[in-house]
């Protein structure tokens, strides 16, 4: 190991990296090829949203405008759908189906979708562990202190589950979107948002590859730093 780079864990998180890598070409790929075809009844993302919330009796969801490009999601915190410009007044279908998408987490919300509850629930927890798990890792592995690089490996596992959480969520509410815009006419296909789904897959994978290198570095696994 030199210093903290450690080329072993380049190899490890390969297969993680790679997909993340493709996932993300795919995202790119389904929105451009998607951008390019109208929609049958040509309204706009946060119009299909509304209409998608509006038919499932879901009155008190605000859809609001978000900077960034595909930054999209759903606060079911704040009860808010957030879009980013190019869905939001977007006619493709790469723009409703991503609309629709975020319109199925607040069905989900609507109808107590249990895996949301708990990755709701787990926000507050991922925070923290963002921001301290990291620095408890190292220093735990630098200073020698195993207990503390323990910890902050913990802390990193409640991220890994907030991810592997957020599959079924995010697989599910495509689901829910598929179902809606074929119900109601809205459009064709929903790859756009698929997309997105895969991009989950991948960053959930290179957390889970991450915890393995540390758990196999602190010796947890019958190896050990040396």
């Amino acid at each position: 190991m030199l210093g903290f780079f450690d080329p072993f864990y380049f190899i490890f998180l390969s297969p993680a990296l790679i997909l993340m890598v493709w996932a993300q070409i795919k995202v790119k790929s389904a929105f451009g090829k998607y951008s390019k075809v109208d929609t049958r009844r040509g309204l706009s993302g946060a119009e299909v949203a509304a209409h998608i919330l509006d038919a499932n009796g879901i009155g008190d969801v605000r859809i609001q405008l978000a900077s960034g490009f595909l930054s999209d999601h759903y606060d079911p915190s704040k009860e808010v759908l957030r879009l980013s410009q190019g869905v939001y007044g977007g006619r493709s279908q790469a723009s409703v189906g991503v609309a629709a998408h975020e319109a199925g987490h607040a069905i989900q919300q609507a109808h107590g979708y249990a895996p949301l509850q708990l990755r709701t629930g787990l926000v507050p927890a991922v925070q923290i562990g963002s921001f301290v798990w990291m620095p408890l890792l190292l220093a735990g592995m630098f200073f020698g202190l195993g207990p503390l690089a323990i910890v902050g490996l913990i802390a990193f596992a409640g991220i890994a589950a907030f991810q592997i959480v957020t599959l079924p969520v995010k697989f599910n509410a495509s689901k829910r979107a598929m179902q809606e815009v074929q119900r109601l006419g809205l459009v064709q296909g929903n790859e756009a948002a698929g997309a997105k789904a895969v991009l989950d897959a991948a960053a959930a994978l290179q957390s889970i590859l991450t915890i393995l290198y540390y758990v196999m570095r602190l010796g947890l696994l019958g190896g050990g730093d040396d």
